[in-house]
């Protein structure tokens, strides 16, 4: 959900910049950009469309999260000169690592869970399981490899909208910002040296 906020942020931002500065809005020229809607196939099979994450074993929604990390990973690594990639490239090798390291899931605490959820512990959650059909793991802090990089922090307390995310996240969602912000300040020149 950060991210969501910041592709919105950046979009409406760069818009704006564009517009002040009498410049068209356009987006950079990525390669490879099929590889994003793989990944978030992958990723909606696994974990979004009901039909599909009920049936997943949780090893092959765990082998599903790390192949979309990857598979995002070089279509960030081919787009690297482009405004905000390297944030976006530093986060998703934060995320992959923590994940790899804890059974190809993002660990999050059961504190951290209790408190998304609002339930009482453990309820309908159990410590070293999967939570539900998405894409965390609950483990304790003390069992959680480079717990540091996990599902940590929190949006402010809010009892209709709680979210729980990693520095990974952060970083991503500052390099999609930076990269729809700095479309709006690319002169007609510079788009025409891309091309």
């Amino acid at each position: 959900m950060i991210l969501l906020a910041a592709v919105i942020a950046g979009l409406t931002l760069g818009l704006i910049r564009a517009k002040v500065g009498n410049r068209p809005y356009r987006p950079f020229s990525m390669r490879w950009g099929w590889m994003v809607l793989v990944a978030l196939i992958i990723q909606w099979l696994a974990f979004g469309f009901p039909l599909t994450r009920a049936i997943y074993p949780d090893e092959a929604a765990s082998i599903s999260l790390v192949l979309s990390q990857v598979i995002l990973l070089i279509f960030a690594w081919f787009n690297r000169k482009i405004p905000g990639f390297w944030l976006l490239i530093t986060g998703l090798v934060l995320n992959l690592l923590v994940i790899s390291l804890n059974g190809g899931f993002m660990p999050i605490s059961p504190e951290t869970t209790h408190w998304l959820r609002g339930d009482p512990i453990s309820a309908g959650w159990e410590v070293g399981e999967r939570l539900g059909t998405g894409k965390d793991v609950v483990l304790p802090v003390e069992q959680t490899k480079l717990e540091f990089l996990s599902d940590r922090f929190r949006t402010p307390d809010n009892p209709y909208y709680r979210v729980a995310f990693s520095a990974g996240d952060v970083l991503i969602a500052f390099g999609a910002f930076w990269l729809l912000w700095s479309v709006g300040g690319r002169s007609e020149q510079n788009s025409r040296k891309e091309t």
